[in-house]
């Protein structure tokens, strides 16, 4: 029952930064955008069931592959996000549809690995979901934080991507 409560919690988690990340926000880059990252994966591996002492080298290895999956997820999900300056300067982002694909093809991987190791009988546990989506937290925010750096300062507004074209109604600021 654990088990199913900490898959649910996270899915719910998902859930909420997804919708959160799809609309437009301004980014800070003063901010301490690492702490939620920071304090997921302190929780991740904060459980016990990490590895699966049955199939230790199994466990690591696709809690490695999970690892992984979540560098890639998160650097797909910052680099198509659309990123632009407002006329008072300050930098903002919001995700794209191409950021739904990088989430649809990170959860079918993942999705893909769990089946993996039900197949080789290795048990997963949750934190291994949730250390995933830290590290899919911490690289997109860590990218956009320097992507947000390369339009300059609030004094001296900086010409965002796709300046000119016609703002979606959810984007105008």
């Amino acid at each position: 029952m654990p088990g199913l409560v900490h898959t649910l919690m996270i899915g719910a988690l998902v859930a909420l930064v997804i919708v959160r990340q799809f609309r437009a926000r301004a980014i800070d880059t003063d901010r301490r955008w690492w702490l939620a990252p920071a304090v997921l994966t302190a929780v991740a591996f904060g459980q016990s069931g990490i590895l699966d002492p049955h199939h230790r080298t199994g466990s690591a290895a696709l809690l490695g592959v999970e690892v992984l999956i979540g560098l890639a997820t998160g650097a797909g999900w910052a680099w198509t996000s659309r990123v632009w300056t407002a006329p008072d300067g300050a930098v903002w982002a919001a995700s794209t549809r191409a950021g739904v694909v990088v989430w649809l093809v990170g959860i079918a991987l993942r999705v893909g690995v769990f089946a993996l190791g039900a197949a080789c009988g290795v048990h997963q546990h949750s934190s291994a979901l949730l250390l995933g989506l830290a590290v899919t937290l911490l690289v997109r925010a860590g990218i956009l934080a320097w992507r947000a750096q390369s339009f300059g300062s609030a004094g001296s507004p900086a010409p965002a991507y796709g300046d000119g074209a016609r703002l979606a109604w959810k984007e105008r600021v």
